[in-house]
């Protein structure tokens, strides 16, 4: 069995005096893909955001390929940071600039590479997400399902080991979300990658989750398969997944 490439102990997020997550344990193995779930508000994007270190938790500890990343200078933090990608919801490109530019702009920022294999990687990496012609278009030219694949693109340019994404098939058909689904599962196998993703897409959720972890009130009440959830008898997950009816 493979390793845990994510551990957070005692974990507790709050925002003020609002507890969202309420000393939590989670794990993530390597090359697996942890899909986290739940009601609305339920703390899943901020489990996600504590993890990267862009909210700071309120208590224990957080642990990324085997370095406790907590309380990390920002320095080494960054070393760790070159190592993962993240799908934004809404894909966060840059308007200003073309698909392209977008792409090349982590290569450009993180590593030391010249321009020439920059383009070169910025054109495979298009290929991969099957959006050779897009290089030269703006953000604003492209439909929602491209946008994605252009973001996807961005955030895996530096090949990452691990790839974070929060809703990323939100708003989109079932058709252009089942074909997100097929590529994210290509990319997982073909970059090697381990994969958490926030959100509350059923048919997304039955394509790609290797395990789930399933929050309510600030607190984790099932980890396990998909199966192993129909199984497991708990009033929310069966709600959630329409009364067991897998």
């Amino acid at each position: 069995m493979a390793g845990d490439i994510i551990r957070a102990k005692n974990l507790t997020a709050k925002y003020g005096e609002m507890t969202v997550l309420d000393d939590i344990d989670f794990s993530v193995r390597e090359n697996e893909v942890m899909v986290i779930l739940g009601g609305s508000g339920c703390g899943k994007t901020t489990l996600l955001k504590n993890i990267i270190r862009l909210y700071q938790p309120a208590a224990g500890s957080i642990e990324i390929f085997g370095q406790d990343v907590t309380y990390m200078e920002e320095t080494d933090f960054a070393e760790i940071l070159h190592k993962i990608g993240v799908l934004f919801q809404n894909g966060a490109l840059l308007n200003s600039m073309s698909v392209g530019e977008n792409i090349a702009l982590p290569l450009q920022l993180h590593s030391t590479v010249s321009e020439t294999v920059i383009q070169r990687v910025v054109r495979q990496k298009l290929h991969l997400v099957e959006l050779d012609q897009a290089l030269n278009l703006m953000p604003s030219e492209l439909s929602g399902g491209m946008r994605k694949r252009a973001a996807l693109a961005r955030a895996i340019a530096l090949e990452p080991l691990l790839l974070f994404g929060d809703e990323p098939s939100a708003g989109l058909d079932p058709a252009t979300s089942a074909s997100l689904d097929a590529l994210l599962l290509k990319l997982k196998h073909y970059l090697n990658m381990t994969m958490v993703i926030v959100t509350h897409e059923l048919a997304s959720i039955h394509r790609i989750a290797d395990r789930i972890t399933f929050l309510h009130d600030g607190h984790i009440i099932f980890v396990g398969t998909l199966d192993e959830a129909g199984r497991a008898g708990i009033p929310q997950v069966d709600e959630f997944f329409e009364y067991g009816k897998f």
